[in-house]
């Protein structure tokens, strides 16, 4: 760390608070990866309920985007086609389509945890930076006031 003379104490004094203002900007970040995540999931939760209650015959709004949907009956419910990720997609039964929908939900959930984990990391890291800085404000007080009472006696001494 840097800093010389009687004034060192404020370069350090910036570098904490940029490293502080650094974490919150990934905490905001990691939030945000959550809330995505949560999202992802509550989709993953409609897709199964929708599987479960749907039969052949059934008719359904199928979106095919700019908010505009068509109605639809399903040929055969045990024909679903299941995105695999990286841009793969299988065609399963009623029963394994669940069963992957159900594994994509618990694969989501631990990166919930995973980035939680993180942001846990990021805050205790943003509680150590924050009580090194109120050390350093004590001990600028503290010399200040030593200086001051050094002043004070020089005066006396005269």
């Amino acid at each position: 760390m840097m800093g010389g003379g009687g004034g060192g104490g404020g370069g350090q004094m910036q570098e904490i608070q940029q490293a502080m203002q650094a974490l919150e900007e990934e905490k905001e970040e990691l939030q945000g990866e959550v809330q995505d995540l949560q999202t992802e999931k509550a989709e993953t939760d409609e897709a199964i309920e929708a599987i479960e209650t749907l039969e052949t015959g059934s008719t359904v709004q199928v979106p095919i985007g700019g908010g505009a949907y068509v109605r639809a009956e399903i040929e055969d419910i045990d024909e679903i086609i299941v995105g695999l990720g990286a841009d793969y997609a299988a065609e399963q039964e009623q029963d394994d389509a669940i069963s992957t929908l159900e594994t994509k939900k618990e694969a989501i959930d631990e990166r919930i945890e995973g980035v939680q984990e993180e942001i846990a990391e990021v805050e205790s890291e943003s509680e150590q930076l924050e009580q090194r800085a109120q050390q350093m404000q004590q001990q600028q007080m503290q010399q200040m006031m030593q200086q001051q009472q050094q002043a004070e006696e020089e005066s006396d001494g005269e």
